[in-house]
């Protein structure tokens, strides 16, 4: 059988500097990311897919892989889907990857000053990786295995089909998406003209990571109207904004927060405040994976503002909470093959199912509710959004015999 290498790709692709902004206003947020999606178009068509569109507007790449079974039985169109931009937490400019082989446990040195260390001490999963060869960062800059292992996994299945005819499967549609990372992934998607039934994103971590249940989310704001005044003649009269923001934020669970929470607890996430004696604002993200949790930690956030308006008075405290995605398990239930073919493929290729609540959120979720049942495969990819970031490269070509096994299954008929 001709396959091609992931890891050629992946090293290509996380060179293109694809990093979103949230705070662009725009469609895809930074312009940057249409570098990477030219890429692949023209990859696309080179390996010979069919119906390749890149929407140059929006920077999004679609294509299909034409079925090879002409025997009249109906076949579901199966979609894989990943995201080319990367986090905006780490830059992702002039990434320098390097292949650490065979690890043998002990700390990686990643900068050239030897300040940036990536250690067991510190993410002892490691230890899980002694004998395989992985990819790191230099140090100053993130990796993108989020989600670019992923473009790189379903970029070398779909060569593969394409030059290996004998593989046997049903119409397979293909999509890479900008701006997952600020929630803006789906904006613009096309599912009409995506046209699969069902579909998977991939875009998960771990080898074995099958998520089909994720966070209810909101993004919450904060922004707080002082009354600055001479400290030396303050008193009774100073309003102080920041100090506000300060007591607003003393208002919420203190363990309902990243810092305390694992698996399927919810928390209240600062994202970042500033401000000072006459205004102050501050960024939330709220997320629970059970919705009545979720209402209820939504009620609170405004509840202390309203707390603080009655205190300092009306006017002071400005809240706004928007609801960002919901918990794709309710559109995944009633279409459960796509976890048991899953679970069924990983095991015949040795790989142990990992059931793991998304803490957190993907193109898939608002997929799902968008029509297009859409659970998350894994990636081999570790310490997302950050200079620890890596991955296997092992797991990685791991993934690619997962999806492929995939479309094998689905190439039967239903």
């Amino acid at each position: 059988m001709n396959k091609p290498d992931v890891i050629e790709k992946f090293l290509k692709y996380v060179k293109v500097d694809t990093q979103s902004d949230p705070d662009s206003g725009t469609s895809p947020s930074t312009m940057k990311q249409h570098d990477l999606a030219k890429i692949l178009r023209d990859e696309l068509i080179g390996i010979g897919a069919s119906d390749v569109y890149y929407d140059e507007e929006h920077c999004y790449v679609y294509a299909s892989i034409p079925s090879n079974i002409d025997d009249g039985k109906k076949r579901y169109k199966m979609g894989f889907v990943a995201h080319m931009d990367t986090s905006d937490e780490v830059s992702g400019k002039d990434v320098n990857p390097r292949i650490v082989d065979n690890y043998e446990g002990s700390d990686i040195c990643l900068s050239k000053d030897g300040k940036v260390v990536l250690s067991p001490k510190d993410f002892p999963e490691l230890l899980n990786h002694i004998g395989e060869d992985l990819i790191v960062t230099d140090g100053t800059t993130l990796l993108g295995a989020d989600d670019k292992a992923g473009v790189s996994e379903i970029m070398t299945m779909a060569e593969t089909l394409l030059s290996n005819p004998e593989i046997k499967h049903g119409e397979i549609k293909i999509a890479f998406t900008p701006d997952e990372e600020i929630g803006e992934g789906t904006a613009y998607f096309d599912i009409e003209r995506f046209g699969a039934d069902f579909a998977y994103t991939v875009d998960g971590g771990k080898l074995g990571e099958l998520e089909y249940e994720n966070f209810n989310a909101a993004g919450g704001t904060v922004k707080v109207h002082g009354r600055s005044v001479h400290p030396g003649d303050a008193k009774n009269k100073m309003i102080n904004a920041a100090l506000i923001c300060y007591e607003f934020h003393s208002m919420l669970p203190v363990f309902q927060n990243p810092m305390y929470t694992e698996k399927r607890e919810g928390f209240f996430h600062l994202t970042g405040v500033n401000g000072g004696t006459e205004n102050a604002e501050a960024t939330y993200i709220i997320r629970d994976h059970d919705e009545k949790l979720f209402e209820e930690k939504k009620k609170l956030f405004k509840e202390a503002a309203d707390y603080l308006n009655k205190k300092y008075g009306e006017g002071t405290v400005e809240v706004n909470v928007k609801d960002q995605y919901f918990n794709m398990i309710e559109k995944i239930r009633p279409h459960m093959h796509l976890v048991d073919n899953v679970k069924k493929v990983m095991e015949e290729l040795g790989v142990t199912p990992i059931d793991s609540p998304i803490r957190g959120g993907t193109d898939g979720a608002s997929l799902s509710y968008k029509g297009l049942p859409c659970p998350n495969l894994c990636t081999g990819g570790y310490n997302y959004h950050g200079k620890y970031e890596y991955a296997s490269i092992q797991e990685m070509r791991k993934v690619v015999d997962i999806l492929l096994g995939i479309v094998k299954v689905y190439g039967e008929d239903f």
